[in-house]
C-alpha cells in the first residue's frame, strides 16, 4: 500500500510539475542568473548568449532532458531598461513541452561608476506548447493521438546588488493554473514558486575570489521547501577564468519521498567573452530513482559590452 502511495503522489508531482515553465536546476551557477530571474535581464556589463543541453539518468529510456537558448542585454548603453528572450523544450518521457518567454526590466542605478549599487524590477511573460504523446501507451498503437494546447504563464521578481552583494526574489508561474485535463471538475493547482537568492563575492583578482551563494524554494500548492547551499571559486590567468562550484540541495521538509539530497559539482572556463561549463548532479536520500546522474553543458558568449563597473559580483562584469 505504501509503494502505491508512493508511485500515485510521484505521478501527481510529475503533473504538477511539468505544467511549470521551465524545471529549476543548477543552471544558475554557470553565469545563467537569467534563467532563473527576469530581474537579471540586462543587469550586466555586457549582453549575454547562452545556451545549455541537459540529460538526466542517462541510460534509461525517455528520461527527461532540456536544452534552452536565452539572450539579455540592455536596451542601450545609457539605458535602465533591459530585455531578454529564452527558448526551451522541455520533454519528459510522453510529455513535453516547447516555450518562447520574454523578459522586460527596469535598472534604479543608485551608485556611480565606481560604486555598483542597484535595484531592479523583471516581469516575463511566456507561451508555452504542452504536448502528450499517447501513441505511448497503447505500446506505440497508431490509433491513439497527440494531444497538444497552448498555456501562457509570467513571472516577476526584484533584484538589488551591491558592490560583491547579490540578492534576488522572484514569484514563478503568478498566471499559471493547472487542470489534470479541459473536462475535469478538478478545482485549479496554484503553482506559484517563491523563490529568494542570495550571495557574496570577495577576494583578490590576483589570487583567488570566492562566492557563497543560498536559494531557497517555497512551493505553495504542496508547501514543499528546498534549500540551495553553493560554494564558487575563481582563478584569473590574464585572458582565462577557471572556476568551480559545488552545490548541495535538499528538501527542508519530509515528505512522501523522504529527504531528497542533490550535490552538484560544476567546472567552467571563461575566455575572453567565452564561456563554457560542464554539470553533473548525483542524487542521494530515502527513494533514488536511477542510479544514473544528471548531466549538463552550458556555453556562452558576452556581446554588445560596455564600460567595466567596478566592485560588483561576477554576474555583473561577466567578461575580461
Amino acid at each position: 500500500m505504501r509503494n502505491i502511495t508512493t508511485l500515485f503522489s510521484f505521478l501527481l508531482i510529475l503533473n504538477i510539475s511539468a505544467q511549470e515553465t521551465l524545471p529549476i536546476y543548477a543552471d544558475y551557477l554557470s553565469d545563467n542568473v537569467y534563467l532563473l530571474h527576469p530581474a537579471a535581464a540586462g543587469i550586466g556589463d555586457c549582453g549575454k548568449i547562452r545556451f545549455t543541453a541537459r540529460q538526466q539518468w542517462i541510460g534509461v529510456k525517455d528520461a527527461p532532458s532540456l536544452q534552452t537558448v536565452s539572450f539579455h542585454a540592455k536596451v542601450h548603453e545609457n539605458s535602465n531598461a533591459g530585455y531578454g528572450f529564452i527558448l526551451f523544450n522541455d520533454r519528459n518521457g510522453y510529455h513535453s513541452q516547447k516555450g518562447l518567454q520574454g523578459s522586460y526590466t527596469y535598472h534604479l542605478d543608485m551608485g556611480n561608476e565606481n560604486l555598483f549599487n542597484q535595484l531592479s524590477f523583471g516581469l516575463s511573460m511566456a507561451m508555452v506548447q504542452n504536448e502528450v504523446d499517447q501513441r505511448t501507451f497503447g505500446g506505440g498503437d497508431v490509433s491513439q493521438v497527440i494531444e497538444s494546447d497552448f498555456y501562457f504563464n509570467a513571472d516577476f521578481g526584484m533584484a538589488y546588488h551591491f558592490k560583491g552583494f547579490s540578492s534576488y526574489l522572484t514569484i514563478k508561474n503568478i498566471l499559471l493554473s493547472a487542470k489534470n485535463n479541459v473536462n475535469s471538475n478538478y478545482e485549479s493547482l496554484n503553482l506559484r514558486n517563491y523563490i529568494f537568492g542570495a550571495g557574496y563575492f570577495f577576494g583578490e583578482e590576483d589570487k583567488f575570489q570566492f562566492e557563497p551563494s543560498l536559494m531557497l524554494q517555497y512551493k505553495a500548492e504542496t508547501g514543499e521547501k528546498i534549500g540551495d547551499l553553493n560554494f564558487k571559486v575563481y582563478k584569473k590567468f590574464r585572458t582565462t577564468q577557471l572556476w568551480a562550484a559545488l552545490s548541495y540541495r535538499r528538501s527542508l521538509d519530509s515528505s512522501v519521498f523522504g529527504d531528497a539530497n542533490y550535490i552538484t559539482p560544476i567546472i567552467g572556463l571563461n575566455y575572453k567573452k567565452l564561456m563554457f561549463a560542464y554539470t553533473y548532479t548525483q542524487q542521494s536520500g530515502d527513494v533514488v530513482f536511477s542510479n544514473g546522474g544528471f548531466h549538463q553543458v552550458s556555453f556562452g558568449m558576452d556581446i554588445l559590452c560596455r564600460k567595466r563597473r567596478a566592485s560588483a559580483c561576477p554576474n555583473i562584469n561577466g567578461s575580461f
